[in-house]
């Protein structure tokens, strides 16, 4: 069972009894070093907790000089949290007698549940259902527990270190795996940053990842949120949260496997087939906002950035003392898509003033080793380059040796630092990652808001994920919602569907719907041969496998044959099918054709796909998907973004094609997604762009909607 729609926001506010709890009680307390419930009483005596304990254990009256309590119901009414650090088969029967206790959360260590097969399953069930019945936070089963750093409350068996977060920005930790919770916490803590909380979510059976996050965006000593998550059970709720994140300045970075995972079954359009969850999910957080890394060590090193250099903007300079490593670094660079700007003008003027007539001004720039004998070189070049606003960040990629090269490295770029107190962020990155560096070299950094990386690599990625983050002022300009009355659930038929959708803007070829013959040859006549006539019925999805499309039909003559013969070929494909009718439209002009589809995932919300049509979609992959809020100008940075994106703004000779047309096209489909919840899918296949200027029309179209409620 999902937490979705049974906590809601009354979860926020009785977090506190979990997060923030004054009493907690031990089930489980065991005097035995290395026992789950010793753990976790020496976690709370070394973090210093100021609460009650109660400690239960049906053999013992005491514990390390602490009275002990034989049962649950002995428990004073009202404990803030208890953890079970007992076997699954005692768990279930505990949560009833703590929750008869009045206790207001429990964390469950203890495995074997959902993920354990059907009578697991039924027992998370039950957690769930006794959770809700009783106002009950329940954190896990199948979890490693949590840690506030800010008030000092460990209630984790993993032994944890009993700094408090002080007066430090604090990074807030929420991951469905425990195991990687902790693993997060200890490459933060190598990097000297700040936890405020670390919360492990489990099989989430009463409180899951977007209730965690909910809360720390509103706790004050949290400024950025690590996550690690495999599925997401409240999607549109997280969307909505990363809004307000975004809004609020406080960073998310997210870890999410499944790249690689099968996609959902494939419905009715192509949308279904190429539109894969992952995919998915990536287009709307990023959109959101969210900053998605592919890996543990990637993740750390965004939240340093984060923490350290929170304003990052685009466009970085590199200070190395290498010319081979400045090649490298453009080719690094330009594959991250991560801008390094020429110096403006007035700044390559500064820099020849600064520098030896030896080192040449670029981007990056070797000033090669003539630092080690003239160190005041790192400030002279940082001032100009950091007076440049085309520059967000400065990357100074340092060779660090040995420990007596690292000195005389270090101390004049630590004094020059102190010295010019930046306002924009400047990153340290060593090239030779393992050289001894001094550990005090690198805290001094770090107390300067400097991130020191191992290597430049990482150090570019992170900047290259972070500086790329959507700006919290991006849906200023998104184009309002579209309500439209859909005539019928399930398939649309083309001839309906383009009825529907025509009104809102989308191009189709001149035409109309017949019902009979007669109506054919009055609209031929009307728009003139040749023609094109294509079946209608709202079981014939796909008509070209039914010979259901009939194209060059030159003049009335053929008409009439051509009306016979398509519902001849319908009826051999499909005796069943009995047809509205047909469609009958002018032969439009050759041009690009390019495919546009629309799906209305049901746990996600909207995304429109856009690719190159025949095989660069289908085979190639040549598709982007699109949150339906874009505006015409990001739709077209989009489209060029496309593999074969060249194509599109001419390509030796060929014209550049109407890119505004098709983004004036998925605007109007995404108004309508947003504002039509109904709308399931729709596959405009295929779409021909002509020309810059010409336009671009709709030659199909289909919609799935969901059936009215009866």
């Amino acid at each position: 069972m999902s937490t979705a729609d049974t906590f809601a926001p009354d979860v926020v506010r009785s977090l506190d009894r979990l997060l923030k709890a004054r009493s907690v009680a031990i089930v489980g307390a065991s005097p035995t070093p290395g026992a789950l419930g010793n753990s976790v009483l020496g976690n709370l005596v070394r973090h210093g907790f100021s609460g009650d304990i109660h400690l239960i254990n049906p053999k013992r009256d005491e514990i390390d000089g602490r009275p002990c309590l034989r049962s649950i119901d002995d428990l004073p009414d009202g404990v803030d949290a208890a953890v079970l650090a007992i076997p699954g088969a005692a768990v279930l029967s505990s949560i009833q007698a703590l929750a008869a206790r009045g206790v207001g959360s429990a964390v469950i260590f203890s495995a074997g549940f959902a993920e354990g097969g059907a009578e697991g399953l039924v027992a998370q069930a039950e957690i769930t259902r006794i959770a809700i019945a009783h106002n009950m936070i329940i954190e896990g089963p199948n979890c490693l527990g949590l840690v506030n750093y800010v008030d000092g409350v460990p209630l984790t068996f993993v032994e944890t270190p009993g700094a408090r977060l002080g007066d430090r920005p604090g990074i807030g930790i929420v991951s469905q795996s425990g195991a990687m919770a902790v693993v997060l916490g200890t490459v933060l803590m190598a990097k000297q940053l700040g936890i405020s909380m670390s919360i492990s979510t489990g099989n989430e059976a009463a409180s899951g990842v977007e209730d965690y996050l909910a809360y720390l965006l509103d706790e004050p000593n949290t400024q950025a949120i690590g996550m690690i998550v495999e599925q997401f059970r409240k999607p549109k709720h997280f969307l909505a949260l990363a809004e307000k994140a975004r809004v609020a300045g406080k960073p998310i970075i997210l870890l999410h496997p499944g790249k690689s995972s099968a996609a959902r079954e494939s419905a009715a359009t192509h949308t279904g087939a190429m539109a894969g969850d992952w995919q998915m999910m990536k287009t709307l957080v990023t959109h959101a906002g969210v900053v998605l890394v592919d890996s543990i060590e990637e993740l750390g090193d965004v939240l340093d950035l984060a923490i350290r250099a929170p304003h990052i903007g685009t466009g970085t300079a590199v200070l190395t003392e290498s010319g081979a490593f400045k090649a490298l670094t453009l080719d690094l660079c330009e594959s991250l898509g991560l801008a390094l700007p020429e110096p403006a003008d007035h700044t390559a003027t500064a820099l020849r003033a600064a520098i030896p007539d030896f080192i040449g001004v670029s981007n990056p720039m070797d000033v090669t080793a003539q630092s080690l004998v003239d160190p005041d070189l790192y400030r002279r070049t940082l001032i100009p380059l950091l007076a440049d606003p085309a520059y967000g960040s400065v990357v100074l990629a340092i060779i660090q040796t040995d420990k007596a090269t690292a000195r005389l490295k270090f101390e004049p770029i630590i004094a020059t630092l102190k010295a010019l107190r930046a306002e924009k962020p400047i990153i340290f990155a060593g090239l030779d990652d393992g050289a001894p560096v001094p550990p005090a070299y690198l805290t001094a950094l770090r107390e300067l808001g400097v991130p020191y990386f191992p290597s430049p690599d990482r150090a570019f990625r992170a900047i290259a994920k972070l500086a790329t983050r959507v700006p919290a002022s991006a849906h200023d300009l998104a184009p309002a919602p579209i309500a439209a009355n859909l005539p019928h659930g399930g398939v649309i038929p083309e001839y309906r569907a383009k009825d529907l959708l025509g009104p809102i803007g989308l191009p189709f070829p001149p035409g109309g719907f017949a019902a009979d013959l007669d109506a054919a040859k009055q609209i031929a006549a009307q728009i003139g041969y040749p023609t094109v006539l294509k079946a209608q019925a709202q079981a014939l999805s796909h008509k070209s496998e039914a010979g259901g499309v009939i194209l060059g039909i030159a003049d009335e003559a053929a008409l009439i044959d051509a009306w016979a013969c398509l519902f001849d070929n319908v009826q051999a494909y499909a005796p069943d099918i009995r047809l509205d009718g047909a469609l009958i439209e002018a032969m439009s002009a050759r041009g690009t054709e390019l495919i546009v589809g629309a799906r209305n995932d049901t746990h996600w919300g909207p995304v429109i796909l856009v690719g190159f049509g025949g095989i660069q979609a289908e085979i190639l992959q040549d598709v982007r998907l699109l949150p339906p809020s874009l505006t015409k100008p990001e739709i077209v940075a989009e489209l060029r973004a496309l593999k074969s994106g060249a194509l599109l703004d001419g390509w030796r000779g060929s014209p550049a094609l109407d890119l505004e047309a098709v983004a004036d096209i998925i605007v109007a489909i995404g108004r309508l997604l947003l504002g039509t919840p109904a709308i399931r899918e729709i596959d405009l296949n295929p779409i021909v762009i002509y020309p810059r200027g010409q336009g671009a029309v709709a030659l199909d179209a289909l919609i799935l909607a969901d059936e009215p409620p009866r």
